[in-house]
Order: C-alpha cells, then structure tokens, then sequence
C-alpha cells in the first residue's frame, strides 16, 4: 500500500518526508489556503522538488480548461512521471481525464462519494480514485463499505487503478485502509506520527534501555561529583551542613583511612534532636551507635548495585574504591528499572 502525506505545510513536508519512505504528496488548494499560501505555483515548485509524486489539483469549468490547467502547471517544469494531477467527479472532470491519460499525464480523481462515480473515473482510465472517507463519515454514509466496493471492482474488472484511502482523521482509519486493501492512503502528519506510538511498546523499549543501563554502566558513571563526608572527630553539626551543601539526605561517616564505618541521614538527624535537644549537634560523629553501611565498588555495573539493593533491602549504599568511601547511590537512582 503506498504510504502518502496529506498537507500543504512546506515545514512539516519537509520533516515528514526526512523518513525516506513515503511515496508522495497530496496536497489541495484548501490546504494552501488554510496556510496562507498565495504564491500556488511557486509552491508546487518548490514540492515538486521536495517530493518522490506530488499530487496537485486541475482546476477547470470544462474537460478542455482542466486539461489547459494541467499543460500550465506541467510547463512551470514538472516532471510528467512524478506529477498527478487531481480532478473533482464530473463528467468534464472524467472527459478531461480520458483527455490527459492519452496526452500521458497521471490523474486522480477525487471527491469521490459513491460507487457510479468511482466507475466512471476507473473507465477514464484514472491512475488514483479518491474516496473522501472522513466526510462521507461525517454524513452518516457507510464509508468503509464504499471504499471496499471500490476495491473489489479493481480486482475484479482488472482496471489500472489505485484506489486511495482519503480525508483520514485518525490512527484507526489507516487500520481500515489496510484490512480493506486499498492501493493508496494518504495521511496528515498529525495522523501519521501517531502510527508508531503504543503504550505497550513504550514500556518495553524503555525497559530494554534500562536493561542495558544496568549491564553497561557502572556505578561510578550515576553517582554525583560531590562525596558527603565527614570524619569520626567532625561533629553532627558538619554533618547537617555537608546534607546541605551537597544536596543529600545523608552523610558518610568514615575513619582515619577513608574507610566507611556508617551512614548518618536526616531522618537519623530529626531522631536524635527529639531524643536528646538540639544541643546534641555538637557531638561528635565517632559518639554515635554507627553500623557498617552496605557499600558497592565504583567499578560494579549496575546490576550489581540493584542486587544488592534488592538483597540488603537498604536505601543508600555507599560507594568505595580501594576501601575508600567515595560517594552514594540511592536506590532512587535506579527508579524505573524493572522491579524498582
């Protein structure tokens, strides 16, 4: 199924067809219109070299003024293989197309609501037949049934013609296209950035990213710069002010060499305050009940940090490399990894 955009936006075209593997464009003088477009041929030009297939519109009361309508564009210097040109329903507008056809221009026609109308393009020799689908919804007519019809006399009557899905309003349209095998869709951008998006498959990239944070970083690459330390001869005092400097909510407490002997947070902080009064800030640190911390070498990836986490059951392990305290890691630091 050929995949086109639907816009007359030179910006969004421009970024659209960066993907690389969108067909063409279609595009209506509505569209300029709502875009305050006033040079019409400067922009087919520039969309013509833009674009793999532009689709542009050949406006004309008589089949004879629509086919001097599309001589006009096509001698701006249009590429006859890569330019279609739209017609509305009509019997000029399937005259002018028979008309083109043997002049050997490609046709679309469009604004198509029933089946007769479709069948008179097909007998013209339309290269695109266009039923408006979002607007035949909106008049309460079986849209899909018309364009699974349309369909079936291609197949059928083996006519050399596309039918192409149009006016699509959302994701569940192009669902539509597809189970009705239509030959062509086009597709706003709106419409068409959304056709990639799940939830599901959000969770799990984002799960596969996470994965392979885990296996390939380590633990020195997610701690922070700054190592909240205080000695057993600095007081709790030193403690709170390194808490605030540092932006944590807690301390490690190490020894004479470096070497972790505990961690002090601010909920131990509140704790003792209650207990003792707040002059017990001027005690030393080397004064209080410290147990071993859990730690983690620098080196260890990830995962070995979120093990431990899950073994221990502790909140904060303090970092070390050759003994020596040199940072934390939270276990907020590995939200969002699976089973955190």
């Amino acid at each position: 199924m050929e995949l086109y955009l639907d816009s007359a936006d030179v910006n969004e075209i421009k970024e659209a067809f960066q993907l690389g593997f969108l067909n063409g464009l279609t595009t209506t003088p509505t569209f300029m219109h709502r875009h305050g477009i006033t040079d019409i041929d400067g922009t087919i030009v520039e969309l013509s070299k833009i674009v793999p297939v532009l689709q542009i519109e050949a406006l004309g009361s008589t089949a004879e003024e629509i086919v001097a309508e599309a001589e006009r564009q096509h001698k701006l210097g249009l590429d006859k293989s890569r330019t279609v040109y739209k017609i509305p329903i009509s019997m000029e507008g399937v005259k002018a197309c028979k008309m083109l056809k043997d002049k050997g221009f490609l046709v679309n026609i469009h604004l198509v609501y029933t089946l007769q109308q479709a069948y008179l393009a097909m007998s013209a020799g339309a290269d695109y037949v266009c039923p408006l689908v979002g607007r035949l919804q909106d008049q309460g007519q079986d849209a899909l049934w018309l364009v699974e019809q349309c369909v079936q006399a291609v197949n059928h009557y083996g006519y050399n013609t596309k039918i192409m899905f149009s006016s699509v309003r959302h994701v569940e349209h192009v669902r539509n296209a597809l189970n009705l095998g239509v030959h062509t869709v086009t597709i706003p951008w709106k419409v068409l950035k959304q056709l990639s998006e799940n939830h599901f498959t959000e969770l799990g990239t984002k799960e596969f990213f996470e994965h392979t944070r885990l296996m390939t970083k380590t633990v020195r690459d997610v701690i922070s710069d700054v190592n909240p330390v205080v000695t057993v001869k600095e007081t709790i005092h030193n403690c709170l002010v390194k808490m605030t400097l540092g932006g944590d909510g807690a301390v490690t407490i190490v020894n004479s060499k470096g070497a972790p002997i505990g961690i002090f947070t601010d909920g131990d902080l509140r704790r003792m305050i209650e207990k003792e009064g707040g002059d017990s800030v001027n005690k030393k640190a080397g004064d209080l009940s410290l147990k071993v911390p859990q730690s983690v070498e620098a080196s260890a990836l990830l995962y070995v940090a979120a093990a431990k986490f899950k073994e221990t059951q502790v909140d904060t392990l303090v970092v070390t490399e050759n003994g020596k305290a040199v940072g934390m890691i939270d276990v907020q630091d590995l939200l969002g990894i699976n089973g955190y």
